[in-house]
């Protein structure tokens, strides 16, 4: 499938997403897969807090509530913002801060390379 979006992983999300128990560290590449392809994850919502465009994949197994922020707006790949395990109900400011400040990063950059 050649014509699937590059994954571009920001900061430690890559390291903070093989942190995740084995199950939902698959679960979580199988819907990144369904990303690049083109397609919805299967639970998913729109994050636009952190930036426009901004998503958040959904996961909860046995071993708890992870979730993956991600923005696929942009032509040239896919951007995984941050990946955490959730501890409340709600998202903590922290790691909506963590999100928001890579986005900020993703946008800057882009803006520098054209």
């Amino acid at each position: 499938m050649d014509s699937d979006k590059q994954i571009r992983w920001v900061g430690s999300s890559y390291d903070d997403l093989l942190a995740f128990p084995r199950d939902s560290r698959k679960e979580a590449g199988f819907q990144l897969g369904k990303v690049q392809a083109g397609l919805d994850p299967d639970d998913w919502k729109a994050f636009e807090d952190v930036g426009a465009g901004t998503k958040e994949i959904r996961i909860a197994d046995a071993s708890g509530i992870f979730r993956v922020l991600y923005v696929a707006k942009f032509e040239e790949a896919i951007y995984v913002l941050h990946c955490f395990q959730k501890k409340t109900q709600a998202t903590s400011k922290q790691d909506k801060t963590i999100a928001a400040v890579r986005y900020r990063a993703v946008v800057s950059a882009r803006r520098e390379t054209k």
